[in-house]
């Protein structure tokens, strides 16, 4: 079976993920960074530059004057939200419909991850009262390891897919299983390659972890929470996919159970205010 660093190293050769993106997501989490090495690296991708454009003058921003240039994007809506943009747009396209679709739908996934990811920026703003961009981060990123399982071990992982049965053990368990290692710690290692912060490697890492102690107000306790959340919204990532809480974010839950409700209640308003982040084009 391969391991982690075996299946990352042959994902990597590929040059599935665009280098513009990585290189960008690198920069921004460097805080020495300057904005015009920011510029000047995405105007090495023109398409890039009208996806962002398009994408920071979109209802989702609900900007009044038209943003019209990167440096003037980067002073409007942050540094961090930028980085957002540039990941969200950069690794869609791998997202891209695959051989397998009545079996695994990439489509899919990255509809579930779409939701994940601004369902866990709601979290950390409305129930928690922080700034959610690196929540927004870490849940568009959580299950980037099954892309990765999908295209350098297909076989296996459709294998995986076949095998699962709902209730019966996790998922993570049937991936050690048959691929001998699960997305949870791929996406981990990949997130360490981009040297995104930690706290945004711990909580792709651990985000289907339920046992011991999560804080709820972590990105591991806010990105299990919103997977759970929106899976029960049937955005899920695997059909008939069952997911489960840690005992501490069941009881925060059930404690703040109004909060989620009325939080619940406009996730699909900002899925549909989002559209411009995880649409391809043409869609």
């Amino acid at each position: 079976m391969p391991t982690a660093e075996e299946m990352l190293k042959k994902f990597n050769d590929t040059k599935t993920l665009p280098h513009v993106a990585l290189r960008l997501a690198q920069l921004i989490s460097n805080e020495n960074t300057r904005i015009s090495e920011f510029e000047k690296m995405i105007k090495m991708d023109p398409t890039l530059v009208v996806r962002l454009l398009r994408v920071v003058n979109s209802p989702y921003y609900g900007l009044r004057r038209k943003v019209d240039s990167i440096s003037r994007a980067v002073v409007v809506i942050g540094m961090k939200s930028l980085r957002n943009i540039v990941v969200t747009t950069g690794i869609k396209e791998v997202f891209a419909k695959g051989p397998h679709e009545e079996i695994f739908s990439r489509a899919q996934l990255w509809l579930h991850c779409a939701a994940v990811g601004i369902c866990s920026q709601m979290i950390s703003e409305r129930i928690f009262g922080r700034a959610g961009d690196d929540a927004y981060l870490c849940g568009i990123l959580h299950d980037i390891g099954i892309i990765v399982e999908d295209q350098v071990a297909q076989d296996l992982f459709v294998q995986v897919c076949q095998n699962y049965t709902p209730n019966a053990k996790p998922f993570v368990q049937y991936e050690k299983e048959t691929i001998g290692t699960d997305h949870c710690e791929i996406g981990h290692l990949l997130a360490l390659q981009w040297n995104l912060p930690a706290d945004v490697q711990d909580g792709i890492k651990d985000h289907h972890k339920t046992e011991g102690e999560i804080l709820p107000s972590s990105l591991t306790g806010i990105v299990q929470t919103a997977d759970y959340i929106v899976s029960r919204l049937n955005y899920k990532a695997i059909p008939e996919m069952q997911l489960n809480l840690s005992k501490d974010l069941g009881i925060y839950i059930r404690d703040n159970m109004e909060e989620f409700k009325a939080m619940t209640k406009d996730l699909p308003d900002e899925l549909s205010k989002a559209k411009e982040l995880y649409e391809s084009e043409g869609e």
